[in-house]
C-alpha cells in the first residue's frame, strides 16, 4: 500500500499500521519493493528515493545529507523509527543519524560504502585522454559522452543528468567520522562475498562505532538475497527488542 509522508512529499510503501516503527531507505538504481521480504509483518514504510522509479529526480544536485534533510520530516518525533539502509540508503541514513540523533532509534545497515579501502585509481588513461581533447575543442562532445559511457561503471552509464552529478559527488564521500559520533545502537549485516560495499568495510566500520555490532551473512552478496533478508529481520526484532550489543 503506498503512503505519503512530510505533505506529501515522501512516497513510500507502507507495511502494517499504526505508529512507524522501520523506515527503509533502498539502494542506488533499485526501489521501495527490495524490502518487501524485510519488512512484511512490521509497522513500517520503504521510501521510494527521488530520482528512482516513478519519483522525480531532485531539483538540483543532492548529495546523501540533502536526502536526509528532505526524509526528516517524515520521521515521527514522538516515536523515532528503526532506520534500515541499504547501499546508498544507508549512507543517506548515517547522515541523518549524525545530523539529527533524537530523531533515529536505531540504524541497521548493509551494503553500504561507508569507506575507501583504497585510494582512488583515477579515471581511465583513454577516458581522460579524450576528456583533455574535449577541453581543447578537438573533439565533440558526443564522443566524450560516448567515451564516459565506455569507462564508467555501471551506474554511471546508467544515470542521466542530475543524477549523474550526484552519483558523481556522492561515491567519493566518507562515512567514519559521522559513524564515530553515533551514540544510537547501529547493526552491520553484511554479505560474506558483498562486491560494492566489501566486508572489509564493515569490519573497519564497526571499530569506530561507539555502539556497534557485525553480522555476517554467509555466501550472500550485495543485493538483497533470502538469507540477508532473514538476516535484517533478526537485526530488527533485536533493536525492538532493545537487546545488549
Amino acid at each position: 500500500m503506498l503512503a505519503s509522508y512530510a505533505d506529501g512529499s515522501v512516497i513510500a510503501e507502507r507495511f502494517g499500521s499504526g505508529p512507524v516503527d522501520v523506515i527503509a531507505l533502498h539502494g542506488w538504481g533499485r526501489n521501495a519493493s527490495d524490502f518487501q521480504g524485510v519488512l512484511e509483518g512490521y509497522s513500517a514504510a520503504a521510501v521510494q528515493l527521488p530520482g528512482f522509479g516513478v519519483v522525480d529526480p531532485p531539483p538540483t544536485t543532492w548529495r546523501p545529507a540533502d536526502y536526509a534533510r528532505w526524509l526528516l520530516p517524515a520521521l515521527d518525533e514522538e516515536n523515532p523509527p528503526i532506520l534500515l539502509g541499504h547501499s546508498f540508503g544507508g549512507r543517506i541514513a548515517v547522515r541523518l543519524a549524525a545530523a539529527y540523533p533524537s530523531r533515529v532509534r536505531a540504524l541497521v545497515l548493509t551494503g553500504v560504502p561507508m569507506t575507501k579501502l583504497h585510494p582512488p585509481s583515477g579515471p581511465d588513461p583513454r577516458y581522460a585522454l579524450i576528456r583533455f581533447l574535449r577541453g581543447l575543442g578537438l573533439v565533440r562532445e558526443s564522443q566524450l559522452e560516448q567515451a564516459r559511457r565506455r569507462f564508467g561503471s555501471a551506474d554511471y552509464r546508467q544515470a542521466a543528468g542530475v543524477m549523474r552529478d550526484i552519483l558523481v559527488h556522492t561515491v567519493g564521500e566518507d562515512y567514519l567520522d559521522d559513524a564515530a559520533r553515533l551514540e544510537m545502537p547501529v547493526e552491520l549485516v553484511w554479505g560474506e562475498f558483498d562486491k560494492p560495499a566489501p566486508l572489509d568495510v564493515a569490519k573497519k566500520t564497526v571499530e569506530v562505532l561507539p555502539h556497534g555490532a557485525l553480522s555476517v551473512v554467509s555466501n550472500s552478496e550485495h543485493l538483497l538475497d533470502e538469507t540477508l533478508v532473514v538476516a535484517l529481520r533478526a537485526a530488527i526484532e533485536r533493536r525492538l527488542n532493545n537487546e545488549e550489543m
